[in-house]
């Protein structure tokens, strides 16, 4: 065999070999990779003692804008199933390739529901480098309805792959559902009461929620933990003139100079967390039914 072919030869055997599944034996547990800590949770909510759930983007990284490593990459490759956002969550996926049979992307059964933004303002998540959040809105699961659908597509996916616990999974899937629907319920019932209200998002990503909860909702380019500058607070000034919100509606704790300066603009601050990652107390259901209650102040 000539060199040059030789070399082709072994990479493809070597590609095959990442790609195929890990070799399992009866009884043991599905191993389970994640992209987002919302998904981690509802995987853990179904699968529950049966599978293993890593969620491997690190607690101070955003993992939608998180460049996985070449040893994670093929611990994903190798998992036996890959749950993902999809809606142009994973930015990574653009520059590797994933074993399709056993990746999941929760997203694809209402993708005719996923909304587009224009927004074309770069900025910055810390060190990992400036983005935009220009293409498809991706934080779909602050509308709950959505949710559901995501971890329904979750247990379709572990009971396609471990059949004999299909039963364990169905009644893990109903409690996480009632869950879910509870919040869902309580958004809208309290939404629904003012609709007109305006309201300001430092953060563009609550696209899917302001429709869901038909919200009067506009949103900027801020981040909680970085003070404005000025060219910030003008467009603020400005857009409050025909908008007169008197609540700005953070993704985390801001900082208490702008909370002030807010206050001095008559415009109030509350927190409704995206739960991208790992919460360092409570989990996923604990932070939405605060964030829920934080709304609350809104609407009495």
């Amino acid at each position: 065999m000539r060199p040059q072919k030789s070399i082709m030869y072994l990479a493809f055997i070597t590609a095959l070999l990442v790609a195929l599944p890990r070799q399992t034996v009866a009884g043991e547990k599905l191993i389970v990779y994640t992209s987002n800590y919302p998904l981690t949770y509802f995987a853990e909510r179904i699968g529950r003692e049966h599978i293993n759930v890593v969620f491997p983007a690190p607690p101070d990284v955003d993992p939608a804008f998180w460049m996985p490593d070449s040893d994670t990459i093929r611990a994903f490759q190798q998992a036996d199933l890959i749950i993902l956002n999809g809606a142009g969550y994973e930015k990574w996926l653009k520059m590797v390739s994933l074993p399709m049979l056993r990746t999941v992307d929760t997203s694809r059964a209402f993708k005719e529901k996923l909304i587009f933004t224009e927004a074309t303002v770069t900025h910055n998540h810390g060190p990992k480098g400036d983005h935009s959040h220009t293409g498809t809105a991706f934080t779909t699961w602050l509308d709950f309805s959505l949710a559901i659908q995501q971890a329904q597509a979750i247990y379709e996916a572990l009971s396609r792959k471990d059949p004999g616990h299909k039963g364990d999974f169905e009644r893990n899937l109903k409690s996480l559902k009632t869950d879910l629907t509870l919040l869902d319920e309580e958004m809208t019932s309290m939404t629904t009461t003012h609709p007109e209200i305006p309201l300001v998002a430092s953060h563009p990503i609550y696209q899917y929620m302001a429709r869901r909860y038909n919200l009067n909702l506009k949103m900027v380019l801020w981040e909680p933990g970085t003070e404005p500058g000025k060219a910030e607070w003008n467009h603020l000034q400005k857009l409050v003139k025909s908008h007169p919100a008197s609540w700005m509606i953070w993704e985390d704790d801001p900082l208490p100079e702008s909370v002030k300066r807010l206050k001095r603009m008559n415009i109030e601050s509350l927190v409704f967390s995206p739960c991208f990652s790992r919460p360092q107390q409570g989990n996923f259901l604990s932070v939405m039914k605060q964030n829920v209650k934080n709304m609350a102040l809104l609407f009495n």
